[in-house]
């Protein structure tokens, strides 16, 4: 997200020329959210430990279950000393809650482009409410997250970065089902590679209010101040939307979930993802919390850190879960327009961030790329391990590219997501059968096929590391 866009929520006093709608189940399930998550403690109970966490005090212990570990259940996670498989306990928690931290950047972001459109649609003005404190509630869990990250990083890896692999595909096929053929011949010439790089934003910006022309009036107040700035549209380069598209993409979708109320509520379904995603191994964390509480043992501050992070984040789950699957059905019928991009938007991200598996880190559901092997090896070579280059690779060879018990802990955890995505996607109507039953993501679990893939990978970034140590 760019540094220098100011997160300024929409005024929740602002008045709206439209009359207050029927009050609806929905309404009355976000009301009741907002009442549940203003009265509760878990962000200051979560801020509280991260401000006051120390490495050293918690490195001597688990901070979740062995599973929950880097390389858990590889060839080298099995000749690991018990100080090295603590030490890929807490880089897994610290790999993961990075790639949180920077999807809840964007989650801060899209929460006021969208209550933007609610609030000019009228009637939620609680939803409106809800969505504020979470974005205020999301800034204290990325600070938590950061801190505790780089303390651990800094112990045991010194000045490594955990990165996270961008997924893009060629735009040319969907950009051609959205352009009229007038156009078509100018963006896929050879005018198209020089001239749309530099005015891709405005042709897309013009396409989204083009189509949506009719719902100008619902057009987010967040996005019309950004433009009386004159300020460009942030997107984010990592995280869950920093994989489901190219930049560009994702600041064409963000236009449009800024103008249509339908699509402000399928920004949802994205979000929702992001949800079960940290769900899917969180809970986990939650679980050996309440464990480690009964037998009145000591619980790493980590531990408790995902614990109300789980509770702060319930209500936010059960926030995306009500706009995605049921306030879009009180709306305006969506338009083909609409349920073209809807349905393009969630297959993007069925092909980006669902559609592998990794053996070497438990519920990361894309191929294991160049860039994450290079943090595979950087570990290999950190004071962790202290490997050579040849040894570095002849380890991560065995874990990458041969079949091990890594993999089958992997397909369970994808498992456990595509069954929940499965149970809220299956209820879309407007959606297409790939994407309510999931099928690109189902087609990625195959334990063949990544090693397929890590094979390819590997050699090529194996003859890209030199022989000298």
């Amino acid at each position: 997200m760019s540094q220098s866009t100011e997160l300024k929520p929409p005024s929740i006093e602002q008045s709206s020329n439209i009359p207050r709608i029927k009050e609806k189940k929905h309404i009355k399930v976000i009301e009741k959210i907002y009442k549940s998550n203003t009265n509760s403690d878990y962000t200051e109970k979560l801020w509280g430990l991260a401000k006051n966490f120390d490495y050293t005090s918690n490195s001597n212990h688990y901070w979740g279950i062995p599973e929950l570990s880097l390389l858990y259940k590889t060839p080298l996670y099995e000749e690991a000393s018990p100080s090295q498989k603590l030490a890929l306990n807490h880089l897994f928690w610290v790999a993961n809650y990075h790639y949180i931290s920077v999807s809840e950047i964007s989650t801060s972001m899209y929460n006021m482009v969208t209550a933007g459109v609610f609030q000019n649609l009228g009637g939620y003005e609680e939803l409106c409410k809800e969505l504020e404190l979470e974005t205020n509630q999301e800034s204290y869990h990325i600070r938590s997250f950061q801190k505790v990250a780089y303390n651990t990083k800094t112990a045991l890896l010194g000045k490594t970065t955990l990165g996270n692999p961008l997924a893009g595909k060629s735009d040319k096929e969907w950009l051609g089902k959205l352009l009229p053929k007038s156009l078509q011949s100018f963006f896929f010439s050879g005018q198209y590679k020089t001239v749309f790089s530099s005015y891709q934003d405005y042709f897309l910006s013009f396409i989204a209010k083009k189509m949506l022309e009719n719902k100008k009036q619902y057009y987010s107040q967040y996005l019309r101040e950004l433009e009386q700035k004159n300020q460009p549209l942030a997107a984010a380069s990592e995280g869950i939307l920093g994989q489901v598209a190219p930049r560009h993409w994702v600041r064409f979708f963000t236009l449009n979930w800024g103008i249509s109320p339908f699509m402000a509520c399928q920004y949802y379904c994205i979000r929702y993802t992001a949800n079960a995603y940290l769900k899917n191994h969180e809970y986990r964390y939650y679980k050996s919390f309440q464990e480690l509480e009964n037998r009145n043992e000591f619980i790493p501050a980590p531990t408790a850190i995902s614990y109300y992070h789980l509770l702060d984040e319930s209500f936010h789950t059960t926030t995306s879960q009500t706009l995605a699957k049921d306030m879009y059905r009180e709306l305006s019928k969506p338009t083909a327009y609409e349920k073209f991009l809807s349905r393009k938007i969630i297959q993007m991200m069925q092909n980006n961030m669902l559609s592998g598996l990794s053996g070497a880190l438990p519920g990361r559901f894309v191929a294991d790329s160049p860039l994450f092997m290079l943090f595979i090896y950087k570990l290999l070579k950190s004071p962790v391990f202290g490997m050579s280059n040849q040894e570095s690779l002849y380890w991560m060879e065995k874990c990458f590219c041969q079949e091990h018990d890594g993999f089958h802990v992997a397909l369970k955890y994808h498992g456990k997501l595509l069954e929940a995505l499965r149970r809220v996607f299956n209820t879309l109507e407007y959606q297409s059968t790939v994407n309510r039953e999931m099928t690109i993501m189902a087609a990625g679990g195959s334990i063949g096929k990544a090693i397929t893939s890590n094979i390819k990978v590997f050699d090529q970034f194996s003859r890209s590391i030199p022989d000298s140590n």
